[in-house]
C-alpha cells in the first residue's frame, strides 16, 4: 500500500540477527497522522519491524540490516545520518513503564534539559501541558515532586507517554504497550492514541485484534518475517484477501 507523502517508507528491508533471518524484503509506506498497527503470532517479528523504525536495533550484537527506511524522505540507515536526531523524532512506549528513578516533575522535564537548557517557567509550562496531554494532570498536580514510582502502572505508563512527548516528535512508538495494564488502564491509552494521532503519526504493535480495531487506521499483517497483507483496518479484519490472514483473524493462528 503506498501514499502520497508517508511519513516512513521502507523498501528492501531484511534483519538478520545470527543465522536468523527475522525480517524478510520489506516494502511498506506509512501514513502521518493515522494510527497503523503492526499484528501477527508471537515471534513473527512485529517487534523486531517497529524497532528498525528509530534504529533500536542497533546495540544487537551480531545484526545485520539491509535495505532503506525513509523518514521524512531521510534513510536512517545511511552510515552518516546522526542517530539522536532520528531518535528524537520517535517517542516510544514500551510493554511495561519504565518511569525515570527522579520525581514526576523531573520525568517530564528530564529531555528538554538534555536537548537545551530552557528556563524554568518554560519548564513548568511543558510539564503541565504534556501531563494534561495524557490526561494525569488532575491526578498529580499536587504532588509534581513526588517519585514517579509511587504512581499506579497505568499512571506510570502515562507518565512515560508525557515523557515521550516533551521531546517534540513526530511519531509515537508502541511495543505492547498496554499488555501490563488493567482494562480502565487500557482504555485511558487507547482514547490517548485515537486524540493524539491529530499531531503524530502512530504505530502499534499489539496481539490483541480486538484492540487494533478499536484504534487502527491502517492493519500491517506479519507471518514468519514477511507482509502477508496491509490495508485499511476494516478491511483486513472483516474482509481479508489473503488465506493467511483470513486464518489468523479467525484465530486459526496463534
Amino acid at each position: 500500500m503506498t501514499f502520497e507523502k508517508p511519513h516512513i517508507s521502507v523498501q528492501g528491508l531484511n534483519v538478520q540477527i545470527g543465522d536468523n533471518h527475522i525480517l524478510k524484503d520489506i516494502n511498506i509506506d506509512i501514513p502521518n497522522k493515522k494510527v497503523t498497527s503492526i499484528i501477527g503470532p508471537s515471534g513473527c517479528g512485529k517487534t523486531t519491524l517497529l524497532k528498525t523504525f528509530n534504529r533500536l536495533l542497533d546495540n544487537t550484537s551480531d545484526v545485520k540490516i539491509t535495505g532503506k527506511v525513509l523518514v521524512d524522505g531521510e534513510n536512517i540507515y545511511d552510515p552518516n545520518i546522526e542517530i539522536t536526531h532520528i531518535r528524537k523524532k520517535m517517542g516510544l512506549l514500551s510493554q511495561r513503564p519504565y518511569p525515570l528513578p527522579m520525581s514526576i516533575y523531573d520525568n517530564i522535564a528530564y529531555g528538554p534539559r538534555i536537548h537545551g537548557s530552557p528556563k524554568k517557567k518554560d519548564l513548568d509550562i511543558l510539564v503541565e501541558e504534556q501531563l494534561k496531554n495524557v490526561g494525569l494532570w488532575e491526578e498529580v498536580k499536587d504532588r509534581l515532586n513526588a517519585p514517579a514510582t509511587r504512581l499506579s502502572i497505568g499512571q506510570q505508563q502515562r507518565l512515560c507517554l508525557a515523557r515521550g512527548l516533551a521531546v517534540g516528535p513526530e511519531m509515537i512508538l508502541g511495543d505492547e504497550s498496554t499488555s501490563a495494564l488493567d482494562p480502565l488502564s487500557t482504555h485511558i491509552i487507547e482514547d490517548l492514541f485515537m486524540k493524539l494521532k491529530e499531531k503524530y503519526s502512530i504505530v502499534l504493535v499489539t496481539h490483541i485484534l480486538r484492540q487494533a480495531a478499536r484504534v487502527s487506521d491502517y492493519i500491517i499483517f506479519v507471518y514468519m518475517g514477511k507482509i502477508i497483507e496491509y490495508g485499511p483496518a476494516e478491511q483486513i479484519l472483516k474482509n481479508p484477501q489473503e488465506q493467511l490472514t483470513k486464518e489468523y483473524v479467525k484465530g486459526y493462528i496463534v
